[in-house]
């Protein structure tokens, strides 16, 4: 395990990347623990106000966030001012991101259908750094041999493909799928082969005459929602609990 960490984080530089991300996942579930005891009235944790106004922790997470970021971009990649600017950018980017559904709507929307952008955006954040971590670059550059990497031509022809791919697959209506493309592109190939989501830009472009193809997206995606909107509502509940039920009008 050790050489392994030597040899694949540490000699590469990874290592403040990886202690970023621990540190991110660990503020966020440690977030959603207290947020979950105060709202259950239990714990010796509370809300922090000032002066009658409600302090969100995005406000501390945005302060650690530029602090770490700054000190990261000054002090390197190695080293030990490296590492602790990439905790204390972890920490903050936690609880920034934690209260993405609050930035996105400006209101506070934290235990409602809306916060569940938060989890969502935390989920994916975590999952497309951990491909970084894991050697992937963006647009298959990584897939590059080292005399392609020294011609400008090809690393900007594969970016530019790739690119145009994750466009496309985002164009379909699939934003999760053109998002993870940007780092493993087979994911945008997948993406852009298959059906156009029911009333996104590509199927009111290529299927407004076709309604057959119009029919089976609808009915493809009606099918993918029935089978997985269960079980990551269930995951979304699990992470970072289960929002107000709406009221009704």
């Amino acid at each position: 395990m050790g050489h392994w960490l030597q040899r694949n984080i540490i000699e590469p530089g990874k290592l403040p990347l990886l202690l970023a991300l621990a540190s991110f996942v660990v503020t966020f579930l440690v977030t959603r623990v207290i947020t979950r005891l105060i709202r259950a009235g239990k714990g010796p944790f509370g809300n922090v106000s000032s002066g009658g106004v409600h302090i969100h922790h995005v406000v501390p997470g945005i302060v650690l966030t530029v602090v770490g970021g700054f000190g990261a971009v000054a002090s390197g990649r190695h080293g030990f001012g490296a590492a602790a600017c990439a905790v204390i950018f972890g920490v903050g980017a936690g609880l920034v991101l934690d209260e993405f559904a609050l930035i996105l709507h400006l209101d506070d929307v934290y235990w409602t259908e809306e916060g569940r952008k938060s989890v969502e955006v935390v989920v994916l954040t975590a999952a497309l750094v951990g491909l970084v971590l894991s050697g992937f670059s963006p647009f298959g550059v990584n897939d590059l041999s080292q005399d392609e990497l020294q011609d400008r031509a090809n690393v900007l022809s594969t970016v530019v493909v790739n690119f145009l791919f994750a466009l496309a697959v985002l164009s379909k209506g699939k934003a999760r799928m053109a998002i993870f493309s940007v780092i493993v592109p087979l994911v945008g190939l997948i993406g852009l082969v298959r059906l156009a989501r029911p009333g996104s830009p590509w199927a009111r472009r290529f299927y407004r005459r076709r309604p057959r193809a119009r029919a089976k997206a609808t009915l493809r995606a009606y099918h993918h929602d029935r089978r997985w909107s269960g079980p990551r509502r269930k995951l979304e509940d699990l992470i970072g609990g289960k929002p107000d039920p709406r009221a009704l009008p």
